[in-house]
């Protein structure tokens, strides 16, 4: 599989207060969901929004996406929501309020000129309230299992995406390919036809023409020695023009991106060098390219290499 790096995913969850139904009083839940959004980027970057409620679950949240992903921006956001409180709601947390006290005397100690909390601190302080009887472990283990079923739902949005990706990459290839080969047989031809006109330009500068009113400008070098530098210069220019090695560079590079598409797996660093080296041999084939139609060619093998660039940046 190749996976995209773009996605989204969610999970709810309604969490039950503990013993509700037991002991008559009147029922209370927590609605749980946990929502990932994924982008493109060079390494894997995790960024958490919680509450300090379940703020202990992301060690192993964190470890779980890392299992799974290797690499994107993403966002992973988790909400709470107090469906309906009990009678409770709103309770003072004994404990929490016991270990506060302790704090804030140990500071005192070292602080004595410290003021002390006031009441609408303390009851803002995180779990001094009471907000539901749904016990901290019940809570942590909802969150898990969201965040477990939003990952999954998560890999399978960015396989599918994925997938189109590389179809689309795959007929990219394809068509270079094609360009390719349309233009391979045509190199000797328009190379020799090239040679030729500078034949014919070089020999009507110096004053060799054979046509009626040609001005001899060079009678005093022998037409041997004349005709000689003529060919080494065509011989010369003919190697620079020449484009069989870009060619089948081109097609061997594109030959390596169709196997690493097919082969699959974490292709986006590989696809992405891929690229530098098509772009490079494409770029060659149009400064060297000594006709029309390699330099259309070349043109339209960089627009389609721009285009698979873009592409290839969203892959895993």
């Amino acid at each position: 599989m190749i996976y995209s790096m773009t996605g989204y995913a969610s999970a709810t969850r309604e969490v039950v207060a503990d013993g509700a139904a037991s002991n008559g009083a009147t029922p209370s839940s927590i609605g749980v969901s946990v929502e990932l959004r994924t982008v493109n980027s060079r390494f894997l970057d995790l960024n958490f929004r919680m509450p300090e409620d379940v703020r202990a679950t992301e060690p192993q949240l964190r470890e779980m996406l890392m299992n799974k992903l290797s690499r994107g921006k993403v966002d992973i956001r988790i909400n709470l929501n107090r469906v309906e409180q009990t009678a409770n709601a709103g309770a003072l947390n004994c404990d929490a309020l016991e270990q506060l006290a302790t704090l804030e005397r140990a500071v005192l100690d070292v602080f004595p000129d410290a003021e002390c909390m006031r009441t609408g601190e303390i009851l803002r302080w995180p779990g001094v309230l009471a907000e539901s009887n749904v016990s901290p472990k019940t809570l942590r283990e909802a969150v898990l299992a969201c965040g477990k079923q939003a990952i999954a739902d998560l890999i399978d949005v960015r396989a599918r995406e994925g997938a189109a990706l590389s179809a689309v990459l795959v007929n990219s290839v394809t068509e270079m390919e094609a360009i390719v080969a349309r233009i391979t047989p045509l190199v000797p031809e328009l190379i020799a036809k090239h040679q030729q006109k500078i034949v014919e330009r070089l020999q009507d500068a110096l004053g060799i023409a054979t046509t009626e009113g040609a001005n001899a400008v060079a009678t005093s070098v022998p037409r041997e020695e004349v005709a000689e530098r003529i060919r080494q210069e065509v011989t010369m220019y003919g190697v620079r023009i020449d484009i069989a090695e870009e060619l089948q560079r081109l097609t061997a590079h594109l030959n390596e991106t169709r196997h690493v598409l097919q082969k699959g797996g974490k292709v986006g660093k590989r696809l992405d060098f891929m690229m530098q080296e098509l772009n490079r041999e494409s770029n060659t084939l149009g400064s060297k390219g000594a006709a029309k139609e390699l330099a259309d060619a070349s043109m339209t093998l960089k627009l389609l290499i721009e285009q698979m660039r873009e592409q290839v940046q969203n892959l895993e």
